[in-house]
């Protein structure tokens, strides 16, 4: 199991929205979302920092993001979300979410 954090920044104006679509999170997306070996997601909001955690079951990360992003309900689900969210300064040029670095866990 390979544990993964990033985090983006929340536009202020887009708050409610992006709230009430998580609230009622698409099925199809969250399915999707399985079927690619992710597990344990969870998504905090703290003074306008998302912070994004997951757990990755599966062996190849890389065919199964590509999984979840050739998916044309996840695709739509991003056209919502997407203009709520604004990158981080320190992302990498055409990152959206950024990984965050893990420097301690307990078992």
């Amino acid at each position: 199991m390979k544990r993964i954090a990033s985090v983006i920044r929340l536009r202020p104006e887009h708050e409610a929205e992006y709230r009430r679509l998580h609230a009622d999170a698409w099925p199809s997306v969250l399915a999707t979302l399985r079927a690619a070996n992710v597990t344990n997601y969870s998504i905090f909001l703290r003074d306008g920092l998302l912070f994004s955690y997951l757990e990755y079951v599966g062996d190849d990360y890389e065919a199964d993001m590509a999984l979840i992003a050739a998916d044309e309900q996840t695709r739509e689900w991003w056209k919502h979300t997407d203009p709520c969210q604004q990158p981080v300064e320190s992302a990498a040029d055409g990152e959206w979410w950024a990984p965050a670095e893990e420097v301690f866990h307990l078992d």
